[in-house]
Order: structure tokens, then C-alpha cells, then sequence
């Protein structure tokens, strides 16, 4: 047919068929509207032979293309019908809807409602790369089709490493859900799952439904089964449900909320997470004559009532002492012992700020251990004012902070603290000095309760301080490794007079000796909380080098303090004996980043009376790219700990990634805590297997063993939950297949 002649055909189809009446569409609450962005597009139809009756059927032959809107087709024939706005096509059928492309022998499809069927199909969605295969493919509307005994992977390859198959498969792109029947999963082609029914999301959007079944394995718990349900409530709230089989114990039920959103008053968020076994096994045989109904809560909320009054609570607690040490998965939970449970509220003004909370703890002792876990005092309750303004009357900073805080131990003794501290100094700031003098008063006012042979008393203190700090900031332009780059030079000196004050008969509801470090050095108090204000007629002499590159970032920074006592300290927490040093322990810390690729850390507190290092700490990480990670860190501190940690994730070869950590004592000779394993990363899927063991009590350890395999875009099955194990415990650890999992 000669060109001119196949143009005219093309033009009178485009006309007749747009002049044809529209079909309304009814959009029911549910329902999402069609993806069709214009119902009145014209349908275009070409062909190399173009016959039929007009405004009845076009018969389109040879490389036969229908066109409307966002949706195209392509065969070797088609039959347009014009009435029905339907086209039927045969041979080579090629589909493109929305993004989405589909293949097959033969389609019929209404371009009105979006129904239809083709046979022998293969498909490709735009929403998550998936494709697959079927006898027949049903379109129901625009967004949602029926894949009749199909198959669905979100491999790229022709020959999937994983695939489902299904006797009926919903893709419905509309509400982003795909939902099968009577579903068998398969991994290189053999079968490793079975289910009834199965439901996903399309996108890899959260959606309600029963989440992977986490099978588990620990040397203390023996096998565990966990199969969680996910209800995604709204867009800012959801709920997971854990139930989970363990063998050693029973039937143990979690639940995890989560929330966010926003009032008339502000935003509001929190968590809260449930664990209760209401009968266990092995706690009840071991303990006969108490109650073994366990249960665990954690729960957290922070909520603004108005733009300048806000609340939130803090809830920890626990059934006994021993569920850190049955039940924790990571060494941070198994070690936590003081519970705390905490309300507050926090009201501010333009320069004020006022708090109110209750503070009460659970302390849970270490069965194992012979020494006891302190119980903190409850606050009943706290009230804090603070208020400052700066630059005022001339260049004066002032600050006044206050708090009144009812103390309750069981059998310690209790009282009410009443503590105001008020504050005024002068900053003058040069371009490369300041000098900041200044001066405050620590008053207190105790009323403490009878206790013991003691009855009640009424005692004050009122202890002023004054302080000068001061410093110079010098620069020069230096290469470092063929960078040009800006060194400083920071000296610092910061004096600090506080005369004795006689404070031993207070007693010490939350005070204790302050941590020596670089910024401890250069507080006003060597003691955090308000029973002991130290005495002091001291100087604090520090120099600081940083090495800046052009933009002003950190490349390198190098500290030295030392703190110098003109007289002995007297104030100490439980004993009269004063320290006679005359000069504090010396500080060297260094830290920065020596390549695009190396970050170091270290401090070093060094005492020149015994010529011993107090404390130590190092810490490196070569980051050479991406998923290549090694960490190495040294911590000691003087009769308690020293300890030595190795971590890295790493490709070994080929898709094969190699991931451990190691934490070894080596005052005890004990690792306190390990983990191993193995990642291989395919096109779409991922591979995670290993092992995890750590301390819980002072005289056991528990170990775990996972093995995880990954289906991108779909779902995870195995043994524990490596993905979690790993990202917690090495830092600068990076997940394979990003992008994917919720």
C-alpha cells in the first residue's frame, strides 16, 4: 500500500475513533482512579494494510499497531472494533501499559475499561523489574491483572535463579499488592517452599501480612521459631505481632507499635514492644517456687500539647532478674540492669525553661555475679527551672538554674534537695583570643528524713566559684601530603577558684566523681550532680593543633591538658582523706583522617607520679570502598578492663563477602564476644549465613547460628536474623542489596 494511501486510512481511523462516545467510569470509595491519564485521547491505528467497515471494525495487517494514550499495541494482525473500543490482535502480540510490557500469542483488550485476556504471555512491571510467564493473563482493569498458572521473579535474566509459581497470581499495581494461590517457591529450579497462599507488595512498600518465618537456633533456648504478622495500619503507624515456639521454654508472644503523626499542638511519636511467655519450661523446672509467667516492656512516647509544652515517658521493665540473660540477643540488652521508668514534662518561654519528671528504677541483679548492681535513687518527683540570656546590659552572659527533686531509695536515706545555681560572666572575643571571666554560686538547701538512729534535719550550703577561661587561636598555611591546608595553634588556660566548704554530712543522692577527660578538665566541678561542689584553686593548661583543608574540614587534631592544684582537694564523696597531688593525670588525644579512606581515634590519660597509663583508648577504620570495611579498636582502663576488638566486612571473592567481629578480653583471656559468617550477593537475591556468641551473665555465654536467604522483592527465609547481627555490631557495615527489605 503506498504510503499516501496508509497515511489517509491512519487519519480516518483517528477521527472515527475519536468522535465515538466515551464510556464514564464509576470510581467506588476503594478504588483507586484509572491509570489512564485522558479518556478523550484519540486511538491512532497503523498498518501496512488497513480494510474493514467504517465506524464498525478496522481489520489492521502485517505490522499492525494500536495506540492510545498510555497504552500500545503491536502484532502481525489486529481487529480494531469501534463500538466496543476494543482490539483483538494475533501473532507476535506485543503490550505496552503504563510502563508495563507483556508478550504473547494473542490479546483481546477493551481500551475503555481496561479488560481483556492473552495467552501464552511473558511479562515485565515497571514497579520492581519483576517478569514471569503463564498459559493466560486476564486483565481486569487497568491496574490490576489475574496471571493465570504463571510464574513471578524479580531476576533480570531470561532464566531466573528464583521464581514462583502459582496456579493464580493477582497483580494489582492499584492498590500495589500481588496475591497468589496454592504457590511454590523456587530457588535454581527446585522447590523450597510451599504455602496456600501468599501476598506481596509490588513496590516493596510496607503492607499488612505475615511476614517471613524466622526460623532460630541458640545454645541456651535450643531451636526457636518466630512467625511475625505486620499490620500497616496508616502511612505513620503499624503493629508487628511475634509469636514465637522456643523449644527449651514455650509459646512466647511479642508485639511491637509504632507511631507518628501530628495535632493541633505539634508532632507526637513513640514505640512501645511487649514480650510475654505465660508459662516457661525451663524457668519454672529451675525455679520451683516462683512464678514462671514472664513478660518484658519497653515503651516510649514524646508528644508536644501545645508549641511550648511538650510531655513523653520512658518505660522500661521486666518480670525477673534473670530475662536479660535468658531472652537478649546482643550484649547491649544482656547487661542492661536498671530499668528506668520515667513521665516528664517540659514547659519554655522565650529564655526559660521548666521540667518536671518522676524517675523510678527496676534494678535487676546478675544471678551469676557476687557483686550487686547499685540501685539508683527514685526521683518523687524532680522540678527543674533553667533561664539564661546573653550579650546583655553591655556583653554580660547570665544563667540560673534550679531544681527541687524529692529523693526515695529503700534503704538509703531519703530527703528533698532544693539546689539554685545562679551565674554571670563576660565574654571578650577577639578575632584570635577570648578571655570569658565568671562567676556562681552553688546553694542548696536539704531536708532529710529520719533514718536509722538519726531523726530529721535541715541543712544548707551556699559555695561560690570563680573562673577564668582563656585562649589564643594562632594560623598558618601549610602542605601536608601536596594539599594545601591551614594549621592552628590553641592555647588554652582556664582557672577555677572554689573555696572548702565542710560537705561530708550531706548525704550523696546523685553525685559522683566526674570522668577525667578533655571536657571534664574544663568544668567548674570535678563531681556531676549537686551534694559535693569541689573545692578548688586549680589551673587547666591545654593546647590544641587542627590541620583544616580548604573547605574548612577537620583533617587532623592534636590535644594536650593538664590540670595543675594550687592546694590540697579536700571535698571528697565518702571519705575526709584530701588528694594531695599537685598536678592531674596528663591527656593526649588525637584523632582524624589520614586518607579519603582512614579515620584514626585515640586518647591517653598518662599518670607522671607512678609513670603508668591510666587509660587508653585507639580505634581505626579503613574504608577502601564500597562494602569493604575494617575496624580495629584498643580500650584499657586501670584495673578494670582491656580489651581488643576486630571487625570487617570484606569481599572475598567473586559475590562472596566475608563478615566477623571479635571483642577479647585480655585481662580474663575470654572473648566476650564473637560473630562470623558469609554473604554471597546475586543479581536478586542474597545469601547470609554465620554464627553469633556473647556473654550474658559473668559466667555464661549464649551462641546463635543463622543462615538467611534473601529474595529481593519478595521475602527472606532461614534460621535467625543475621541482617540485624551484622549491621549492629560493625560499624561501617553496608547491606548488599540495598534498597530492598523493610
Amino acid at each position: 500500500m503506498p504510503k499516501l494511501q496508509r497515511l489517509a486510512y491512519a487519519l480516518s481511523a483517528i477521527f472515527t475513533v475519536s468522535a465515538l462516545p466515551l464510556h464514564a467510569y464509576a470510581q467506588t470509595p476503594k478504588q483507586r482512579a484509572p491509570r489512564v491519564e485522558d479518556k478523550t485521547a484519540p486511538t491512532v491505528l497503523m498498518a501496512e494494510d488497513i480494510s474493514g467497515r467504517p465506524e464498525r471494525e478496522i481489520v489492521l495487517q502485517r505490522d499492525a499497531e494500536v495506540i492510545k494514550d498510555k497504552t500500545k499495541v503491536k502484532s502481525d494482525t489486529a481487529c480494531f472494533r469501534q463500538v466496543e473500543n476494543e482490539v483483538q490482535a494475533e501473532g507476535d502480540v506485543k503490550i505496552w501499559r503504563f510502563g508495563d510490557y507483556f508478550t504473547g500469542d494473542e490479546l483481546k483488550l477493551n481500551l475503555d475499561s481496561g479488560q481483556g485476556y492473552m495467552l501464552n504471555p511473558t511479562y515485565k512491571l515497571e514497579a520492581n523489574h519483576a517478569q514471569g510467564k503463564a498459559e493466560r493473563i486476564n486483565f481486569i482493569n487497568e491496574d490490576e491483572a489475574q496471571v493465570v498458572n504463571g510464574t513471578y521473579s524479580t531476576c533480570q535474566s531470561v532464566t531466573p535463579d528464583w521464581y514462583l509459581r502459582s496456579d493464580t497470581l493477582n497483580l494489582d499495581s492499584g492498590r500495589d499488592v500481588g496475591t497468589a494461590s496454592k504457590t511454590l517457591i523456587y530457588f535454581k529450579d527446585v522447590p523450597i517452599l510451599g504455602t496456600p497462599a501468599l501476598s506481596f507488595s509490588l513496590s516493596g512498600a510496607r503492607r499488612s501480612g505475615w511476614l517471613s518465618p524466622t526460623p532460630g537456633f541458640g545454645s541456651k533456648n535450643g531451636p526457636e521459631l518466630v512467625v511475625p504478622y505486620y499490620f500497616n495500619i496508616a502511612p505513620n503507624r503499624d503493629l508487628t505481632l511475634y509469636p514465637k515456639l522456643i523449644g527449651n521454654r514455650g509459646l512466647q508472644v511479642g508485639a511491637l507499635a509504632r507511631y507518628m503523626g501530628e495535632t493541633d499542638g505539634g508532632l507526637y511519636r513513640g514505640e512501645t514492644y511487649v514480650e510475654v511467655m505465660p508459662r516457661d519450661r525451663a524457668y519454672a523446672e529451675a525455679n520451683p517456687d516462683k512464678k514462671s509467667d514472664r513478660w518484658m516492656v519497653r515503651s516510649n512516647h514524646t508528644q508536644d500539647i501545645t508549641p511550648d509544652w511538650a510531655y513523653s515517658w520512658n518505660v522500661r521493665a521486666a518480670s525477673d532478674d534473670n530475662y536479660p540473660n535468658d531472652f537478649s540477643k546482643t550484649v547491649a540488652n544482656s547487661t542492661e540492669r536498671q530499668l528506668l521508668r520515667e513521665l516528664r514534662t517540659d514547659y519554655h518561654g522565650d529564655i526559660w525553661t521548666l521540667t518536671a519528671r518522676v524517675q523510678k528504677y527496676q534494678v535487676l541483679q546478675d544471678p551469676d555475679s557476687t557483686t550487686p548492681v547499685p540501685r539508683p535513687y527514685d526521683r518523687l518527683p524532680a522540678v527543674n527551672f533553667h533561664a539564661a540570656q546573653y550579650d546583655v546590659a553591655g556583653g554580660f552572659d547570665w544563667a540560673f538554674d534550679s531544681e527541687l527533686t524529692r529523693f526515695y531509695h529503700p534503704t538509703l536515706i531519703n530527703g528533698t534537695r532544693l539546689v539554685a545555681i545562679p551565674q554571670v560572666s563576660y565574654p571578650i572575643i577577639g578575632p584570635s583570643y577570648f578571655i570569658t571571666p565568671k562567676v556562681m554560686v552553688n546553694a542548696a538547701t536539704y531536708s532529710l528524713d529520719a533514718y536509722n538512729t538519726q531523726s530529721s534535719e535541715n541543712m544548707s550550703r551556699a559555695i561560690p566559684t570563680f573562673s577564668l577561661d582563656s585562649g589564643l587561636v594562632f594560623e598558618r598555611d601549610v602542605t601536608w601530603r601536596g594539599k594545601q591546608m591551614t594549621q592552628t595553634l590553641e592555647p588554652r588556660l582556664f582557672y577555677v577558684y572554689t573555696p572548702y566548704r565542710d560537705q561530708s554530712r550531706f548525704p550523696t543522692f546523685d553525685t559522683d566523681a566526674a570522668s577525667f577527660n578533655f571536657s571534664q578538665i574544663f568544668s567548674e566541678n570535678r563531681f556531676v550532680g549537686s551534694d559535693r561542689i569541689g573545692d578548688a584553686n586549680q589551673l587547666t593548661a591545654a593546647l590544641t593543633s587542627r590541620f583544616l583543608d580548604a573547605n574548612g574540614a577537620e583533617m587532623l587534631r592534636l590535644a594536650f591538658g593538664q590540670r595543675f592544684y594550687f592546694r590540697d582537694q579536700q571535698v571528697q564523696l565518702d571519705s575526709s582523706t584530701p588528694v594531695v597531688d599537685s598536678r592531674s593525670d596528663i591527656l593526649l588525644a588525637a584523632t582524624g583522617r589520614i586518607s579519603d579512606t582512614w579515620t584514626f581515634d585515640s586518647a591517653v590519660q598518662y599518670n607522671q607520679a607512678d609513670k603508668s597509663v591510666v587509660s587508653q583508648s585507639y580505634s581505626a577504620q579503613w574504608v577502601p570502598g564500597a562494602k569493604k570495611v575494617l575496624n580495629l579498636s584498643y580500650r584499657y582502663l586501670r584495673d578494670s578492663f582491656k580489651n581488643v576488638e576486630l571487625s570487617s566486612q570484606w569481599p572475598i571473592f567473586d559475590r562472596w563477602y566475608g563478615v566477623g567481629r571479635i571483642n577479647y578480653s585480655m585481662l580474663t583471656k575470654k572473648i566476650l564476644e564473637s560473630l562470623v559468617g558469609l554473604e554471597y550477593n546475586a543479581d536478586c537475591w542474597v545469601f547470609r549465613t554465620g554464627a553469633q556468641r556473647f556473654v550474658t551473665t559473668s559466667t555464661k555465654q549464649s551462641t546463635q547460628i543463622f543462615f538467611q536467604l534473601e529474595l529481593n522483592g519478595l521475602s527472606h527465609l532461614g534460621v535467625g536474623s543475621p541482617l540485624e547481627a551484622m549491621k549492629s555490631t560493625i560499624p561501617g557495615y553496608q547491606r548488599l542489596n540495598d534498597g530492598y527489605g523493610r
